[in-house]
């Protein structure tokens, strides 16, 4: 009688090694010395705001200076100490008049772009009834079809 062949386990099977005549060459490790890393990154000082904030306005110089106040006025040694009712007034200097900054002019739409808006928005409705219309003959000649 003759023998069952050896049982083969179910599952994949890896694919046979598929000879070729190329040796492949062996790689090769090459060092490269780099330069050491420096120990802290270097500072970069970045440019500083006008007084005026980011934009291109600047304050002018009087409003941008600290406010000075008045000097005290002196107690002479001969005149009797009073007490102060009020603290001195000091005065602020009035604040420059500065122009109102002018807004871009708004771009308005042509005469010819508003044509076409319109002519699209309506050819839109248009295509939409057509496809509404191709849905509604389709629906009808199913159900006509199936009853």
């Amino acid at each position: 009688m003759a023998e069952l062949p050896p049982n083969i386990p179910s599952g994949a099977v890896p694919p046979p090694k598929k000879e070729t005549g190329k040796v492949q060459p062996k790689k090769e490790t090459v060092r490269i010395n780099l330069p050491p890393k420096p120990s802290a990154a270097p500072t970069i000082k970045l440019p500083t705001l006008p007084p005026g904030g980011p934009s291109g306005i600047q304050a002018p110089p009087s409003a941008a200076a600290p406010v000075a106040h008045a000097p005290a006025p002196r107690i002479s040694a001969a005149a009797p100490a009073a007490p102060s009712i009020a603290p001195p007034q000091t005065r602020q200097p009035a604040p420059a008049s500065r122009p109102a900054p002018v807004a871009p002019p708004i771009p308005t739409i042509k005469t010819l772009d508003k044509v076409l808006i319109y002519s699209l928005v309506a050819l839109s409705l248009v295509a939409v009834g057509i496809i509404v219309w191709g849905f509604l003959t389709v629906k009808n000649s199913v159900d006509n079809f199936t009853s």
